[in-house]
């Protein structure tokens, strides 16, 4: 009697065990699928054109006192805003920057500054800003020559930049996140899932380099030195599998 009352209870409890490892088993499987996901990254590359340039200039003068130094720049300044209007540039386009006076000391024997001055040294930054980036090119190669007509000048390298850049990062990146979905959907056909919900995205820096470049950066790059570039937008994105 004993034992026939104790097959019922280990019967059930057998079968309870069996049933609990079966749902454990179907839950982990879901749990898994449920879990798989596939890491893509995608990108988009544009090329683009500098559409406005930037010369900058230095006109610089010495002499003994300020006063001297200041007028000494300003007989320089005519001839070479006359110069640029000569190369096409209109007076919209040159601005001057305030007037820098700074005075000179001279140095000891021991290398340090005394608190005699010797001189003054004054300068101007001239910047030009143009829609015409060949003509700015041409000039920053050129306008060094007005040396030869005294003035004591010197010529930085123009930069160049494209002014609708705000909208073109946002077309760019839809078209690395479009790239993406691309490159997920292949991978999932290819081992007969079926692709599911994005769960994660990321947005990449933005890198402008000249044509051609290798250059790349965890900081993003903004090259203002060549007026053909390439903007590139990398898109970094997971998706479930169902």
């Amino acid at each position: 009697m004993n034992r026939n009352n104790l097959v019922l209870p280990s019967l059930v409890l057998g079968v309870s065990f069996i049933l609990c490892a079966l749902l454990l088993t179907l839950f982990l499987r879901a749990r898994d699928q449920a879990n798989q996901t596939i890491n893509v990254t995608g990108s988009a590359k544009r090329d683009i054109r500098s559409d406005l340039g930037v010369l900058r200039s230095n006109i610089q003068a010495t002499a003994p006192t300020a006063e001297a130094a200041y007028q000494r720049l300003l007989q320089q300044r005519p001839t070479v805003l006359q110069y640029l209007r000569e190369k096409g540039f209109k007076e919209a386009d040159i601005e001057m920057n305030p007037i820098n006076l700074n005075p000179v000391y001279e140095v000891t024997e021991n290398g340090y500054n005394s608190n005699r001055i010797i001189e003054y040294n004054a300068n101007q930054m001239v910047e030009v800003k143009a829609m015409d980036v060949q003509r700015i090119k041409a000039v920053s190669l050129d306008m060094i020559s007005l040396v030869n007509e005294g003035i004591s000048i010197s010529v930085m390298p123009p930069e160049y930049y494209y002014t609708k850049l705000a909208d073109l990062k946002i077309e760019i990146q839809a078209d690395a996140a479009k790239d993406a979905l691309d490159r997920a959907e292949k991978i999932a056909e290819a081992t007969g899932s079926e692709l599911g919900a994005i769960t994660t995205a990321r947005m990449g820096v933005i890198q402008i380099t000249p044509v051609n470049s290798n250059m790349i950066s965890d900081y993003g790059i903004n090259d203002v030195t060549s007026i053909e570039k390439e903007i590139t937008a990398v898109v970094n994105a997971s998706f479930r599998l169902d």
